[in-house]
């Protein structure tokens, strides 16, 4: 009997998390395909970028409503297991730092955030590599995620569904650490300071926090990440060999500007998908009968 109450505390625990990140992830979808063709816009060169609007206006000219959409089934797919992982192991590991050192200061939480974003990302990191190949092919053809994984192992071998999980790990464990440390710091702050209790305005008004200090942290990073992983796309600038080489030619060829490139639309995404990542989150834990964030 406690076997079972154990195995249904674990599905309520991670099966929440992850059906909110699901969910902020279906109605931010479209913003990611505008940051993952911007991040790959005039790679090797600098100069000025089409930018948000005029890379929206173009898909939908283009390729039609759909092309907002390429990937969706591995990003979804990515979403539940990535996100049920990342969020779902922060409170654990927050708890065994806390036994370990006898605190939960914001550095423990930052290190709980850290470990849980990049374990996350190391077991989840190919339907990364599919859904980022997908946002690229404008001409998907009849194949989907199946015709694409085989594309990948054929021409690639099976390494490349782990390519840019280096920076892949560091950005997750950037943004989980961010995210959820300044969730959980801002509302604790709040809740001292001000008369607002568990509610949605709390949830509002922290995850908003969180969202900004996030997109400031991450996109440099995704940036290397989404050019690691795209290597085939990027093939006239050379091979990247890694991260820190990514980072060099990046800055070297494009500028500083081009470790930001589609930084407008991280944002337009990551804070929105923040926002309503947390407030569902806390809602779900609620039903499921669990303890706030």
């Amino acid at each position: 009997m406690e076997g079972h109450s154990l195995i249904s505390l674990c599905v309520n625990h991670f099966g929440s998390n992850g059906a909110a990140v699901a969910i902020a992830t279906a109605c931010t979808h479209p913003l990611d395909v505008l940051k993952v063709r911007l991040q790959m816009e005039l790679v090797g060169q600098s100069g000025p970028l089409s930018g948000m609007g005029q890379t929206f206006l173009k898909i939908l000219k283009n390729e039609g409503p759909k092309g907002l959409y390429l990937g969706l089934t591995p990003a979804l797919t990515r979403s539940v297991l990535y996100g049920g992982l990342r969020l779902g192991l922060y409170e654990p590991a927050k708890y065994a730092s806390s036994l370990a050192f006898g605190s939960t200061n914001i550095f423990v939480k930052i290190a709980s955030g850290a470990f849980s974003g990049a374990l996350a990302t190391a077991l989840t990191n190919p339907t990364e590599v599919l859904k980022v190949r997908l946002q690229m092919n404008a001409n998907p053809g009849n194949g989907g995620v199946i015709a694409e994984i085989r594309k990948i192992i054929s021409e690639e071998g099976t390494r490349a569904l782990w390519k840019g999980v280096g920076p892949g790990m560091a950005r997750a464990s950037a943004l989980t650490a961010s995210q959820l440390a300044t969730y959980d710091e801002t509302k604790q702050c709040l809740t001292r300071r001000t008369n607002l209790e568990e509610g949605i305005y709390l949830h509002l008004i922290s995850s908003t926090v969180a969202g900004g200090v996030s997109t400031l942290i991450t996109a440099p990073i995704d940036t290397i990440k989404t050019r690691l992983m795209l290597q085939r796309e990027s093939e006239a600038v050379g091979s990247y060999r890694n991260a820190f080489h990514c980072a060099h030619q990046i800055l070297r060829t494009e500028g500083p500007r081009g470790l930001y490139k589609g930084g407008l639309t991280v944002f337009a995404r990551l804070g929105p998908q923040t926002t309503i990542t947390f407030i569902l989150c806390e809602k779900l834990r609620k039903l499921a009968g669990l303890n706030a964030i």
